[in-house]
């Protein structure tokens, strides 16, 4: 298969898997704290990679070592725990909607720091796309008014973390194996998230007789092996087979996903905030054009 037909099936199945993350989050959140679904899902996350990856880290020379930690903490670290506190605060469909600004951050970022440049399509895109983004939030807080849009941020911040992240992986982890990558990165993960967890009182406060917090334990153990193991793996390679703009155009699928799941668990989602996405994608597509 060419790099061009993987670069698409690679897309089409991460968009699938992280379009449903969104949910998975949600109902984690049922029976647990943010900290604690994220910190889980670390740890959840690096014991799967290790079972499958551990030889992979012999293949990272020392001149990985300080990007794998860079893209590890951008990437994956501090993300896991703004979208859980997101997504305890508004709707996931609106989570993911935000998520979308990836590929405008992804430019914004390329340009700033790793010498891009801008064409006038991509500066209109970037201002399309964030005053969709504005139009989003405000609409989305006057239909949910018993949720805090301020939450509404972290996605946001998320989004600028994953384009910083997905710039480093092409300029310096080109040649590094995507498995090598991941499981590097949740092997300088591990120990952090598991001393955040002991912190967390969870230890201290789970009960094996629960319920609710056992589902959400199955949710976000489905969450982390396919959602951050091996999308994460998926993700890296096609970094590194695909330009930077093409691999953060994922968030341009994510959200239908997302929003179909949000849907059938009884969120709101209205024509304002539908014709606000628009926006935002239309903002996206004018500035990934050639």
């Amino acid at each position: 298969m060419s790099d061009s037909k993987k670069s698409w099936f690679y897309l089409i199945v991460l968009s699938l898997i992280w379009g449903s993350s969104f949910i998975l989050i949600k109902k984690s959140l049922v029976g647990l704290s943010p900290v604690q679904v994220g910190a889980l899902r670390l740890i959840i996350t690096s014991i799967a990679l290790f079972s499958v990856g551990f030889k992979s880290l012999l293949q990272i020379k020392r001149e990985h070592y300080k990007p794998i930690v860079i893209t590890a903490l951008l990437g994956t670290f501090i993300p896991a725990y703004l979208f859980a506190f997101a997504i305890n605060g508004i709707d996931s469909s609106i989570s993911s909607i935000l998520n979308s600004l990836t590929p405008l951050n992804t430019l914004i970022v390329g340009a700033l720091l790793f010498g891009f440049r801008f064409t006038k399509n991509q500066k209109i895109g970037v201002l399309i796309g964030f005053i969709g983004t504005a139009i989003l939030i405000l609409s989305s807080a006057k239909v949910n008014t018993n949720q805090n849009y301020f939450y509404a941020i972290l996605p946001v911040i998320a989004s600028i973390l994953y384009a910083l992240n997905v710039n480093i992986l092409k300029q310096q982890l080109k040649g590094v194996s995507a498995l090598s990558i991941a499981t590097g990165n949740f092997a300088v993960l591990f120990i952090p998230a598991l001393i955040i967890l002991y912190f967390s009182d969870f230890f201290a406060t789970y009960q094996i007789t629960d319920k609710s917090v056992n589902t959400s334990l199955l949710y976000l153990l489905i969450l982390s092996v396919f959602g951050t193991a091996l999308a994460k793996t998926m993700f890296n390679r096609l970094v590194q087979i695909a330009s930077p703009l093409f691999s953060s155009s994922v968030t341009y699928l994510i959200p239908v996903i997302a929003v179909m799941w949000g849907v059938l668990d009884g969120e709101k989602f209205v024509l304002i905030q539908i014709l606000a996405s628009f926006i935002i994608f239309g903002g996206v597509f004018l500035s990934g054009r050639k």
